[in-house]
């Protein structure tokens, strides 16, 4: 595909978000520089993600530590000077003294310290003073019970809880800290300090918004570093890949450009090594193969003129080989049959040399397929007879015309059956012809002995048999199977088999129904559906002449 497709493509594809699962999944498995870098930023993209959560919340304890430091240095500092001022203080038993005394200690714990508000709540209510508790911009109901009790029971020892303070109208996360203060004839009051932590947060937010778009850059910039990188890599073996393609599909002269000295490099010139001995070797074995293919057509040739002295005289023998001893009876009829096996070997020598050479022609005629079986049924049936198989034609379908070179399609259907009769163990033969809206097709089934699947794919080789020890007793020459498959290949159809040991073989002949290629599948399945056992009376030849002419119009019974 070139860019201006891919680009057709991708816009396409983004337009139609339901595509995207699936053009993704394509990418995945086709294109190793998407794979390489998606994997890439993922990995980069969960190890700055790890990174900076980490320094986030290291860094968010580190914050709130120092700042509870801080506020807890600051008020126990404020709560030391004013006891202070408390235990220096002679007040004797002056109520007005005491009271002008705590109420400078609350001034002074408020001017000491940085708390937003403090509030003050006598502890001791049993001695008669009456001094009383304070509150100086701190609520005494945002103090906990659980930090009360601590303050009361930890004499002389801080205590602080995190709330949630209104600075201004809004909350702000902050701390409140709890310390005894004791008074001099009153006893002692806990006392509260209120810190906003808000500077803190701020300070927090920025810090974590500043990791996170640095982690996205991050991201971002190895990404494009990746793709880069990756794609000085991956060019050349995206080159290499596209090349062996073009070198694959027959273009020899293809190569990779090769541009400097590192292993890159290395590779493409080998590639071209490689591919120049691939080509000098396929031209030697193409110049061989026109050599042997010249030199079988001039033998085939220049034999036929003896062969046809020979054959005259072996007839003229075989016809007074009844005036001749026994032996030499026997030896005029051999001598004649083999002859003429030697004429059909040099025909089909022939035949193939027109294959090799490209040069066979179709001589097309309107044709019903199932004539040409009925008629290739009723040559073979004498043969078939002599050797106690019973041949059977099924044909459903298959009496329109179609155009075909009938003299091949019958020299196909002969060489099958007489296969099928000759391998069948004398157990019936069925011939099914059959067609669809795309194709017409004949099979020749047998329940023979059938072949192994490796067997099966070499079926079509020239001179090659399953059992090289089985003597063919119909005159076979070892290259009628290899004809048929040239024949079917000729009309752009398929000759294709099925086999199993013990069970039998299936040859099915498929030939589209007009000029072209094959669409969909056989009208006659390759694999058998039921024994032959199992057809019964539905095998039985069917008498063309008996059908009514309107079963012949075209779709009527295909």
């Amino acid at each position: 595909m070139d860019a201006q497709g891919a680009t057709s493509t991708a816009v396409a594809v983004l337009r139609d978000w339901r595509r995207w699962p699936a053009y993704l999944g394509t990418l995945w498995r086709r294109s190793l520089r998407f794979r390489t870098v998606t994997v890439t930023m993922l990995l980069t993209s969960l190890a700055i993600f790890v990174t900076c959560v980490t320094m986030a919340l290291v860094i968010q304890n580190d914050l709130f530590e120092s700042r509870k430091n801080a506020v807890l240095e600051d008020a126990r500092r404020a709560v030391d000077q004013a006891q202070g001022t408390l235990d220096s203080a002679f007040v004797s038993d002056d109520p007005a003294a005491l009271s002008d005394l705590w109420n400078s200690v609350q001034v002074d714990l408020g001017r000491n310290s940085t708390s937003e508000g403090l509030t003050g709540i006598r502890i001791d209510s049993s001695t008669r003073t009456s001094l009383s508790g304070f509150t100086a911009g701190l609520s005494a109901n945002l103090v906990s019970s659980a930090l009360s009790n601590r303050v009361v029971q930890s004499e002389g020892w801080q205590s602080w809880q995190s709330v949630a303070l209104d600075v201004g109208g809004r909350e702000v996360p902050g701390i409140i800290v709890g310390q005894q203060l004791v008074v001099p004839e009153a006893g002692p009051f806990a006392v509260y300090f209120a810190y906003d932590f808000d500077d803190a947060d701020k300070t927090l937010g920025f810090v974590q918004r500043t990791l996170w778009i640095a982690g996205l850059g991050l991201v971002a910039l190895i990404a494009g570093i990746s793709y880069i990188v990756l794609r000085s890599v991956s060019t050349p073996i995206v080159e290499a890949a596209e090349t062996s393609a073009r070198l694959a599909s027959g273009d020899l002269g293809v190569r990779i450009r090769v541009h400097g000295e590192d292993e890159l490099a290395t590779l493409g010139r080998s590639f071209n090594a490689m591919a120049d001995s691939i080509e000098a070797q396929i031209k030697e074995l193409g110049e061989l193969s026109l050599v042997q293919q010249r030199f079988v057509s001039d033998v085939s040739h220049e034999l036929r003129t003896p062969l046809t002295t020979i054959r005259l005289a072996a007839d003229m023998l075989n016809d007074q080989r009844e005036a001749f001893d026994p032996i030499t009876s026997r030896t005029t009829e051999l001598l004649h049959t083999q002859v003429q096996r030697f004429e059909t070997l040099l025909s089909d020598l022939l035949e193939i040399s027109r294959y090799d050479a490209g040069s066979v022609q179709l001589e097309l005629e309107a044709t019903s397929l199932a004539h040409l079986a009925e008629d290739i049924v009723d040559q073979m049936r004498p043969l078939a007879e002599g050797r106690g198989t019973e041949l059977r034609l099924v044909a459903p379908g298959g009496y329109s015309p179609v155009d075909m070179d009938p003299r091949r399609v019958r020299r196909v259907l002969r060489n099958l059956v007489g296969n099928a009769i000759e391998h069948g163990e004398g157990r019936p033969v069925v011939v099914t012809v059959d067609s669809n809206q795309h194709a017409v097709a004949v099979g020749v089934r047998d329940s023979g002995l059938g072949m192994d699947p490796a067997d099966a794919e070499r079926v079509f080789d020239r001179f090659w048999r399953a059992d090289p020890s089985r003597k063919r007793t119909i005159g076979g020459t070892g290259l009628g199977l290899s004809i048929a498959l040239g024949d079917a290949t000729l009309h752009g159809g398929t000759l294709a088999v099925w086999s199993e040991l013990g069970v039998g073989s299936n040859f099915v002949l498929t030939l589209p129904r007009r000029g072209g290629t094959l669409t969909g599948e056989s009208p006659v399945p390759l694999e058998p559906a039921e024994p032959l056992a199992e057809i019964g009376d539905a095998t039985q030849p069917i008498q063309l002449a008996q059908l009514p002419p309107e079963l012949f119009d075209e779709g009527s019974l295909s």
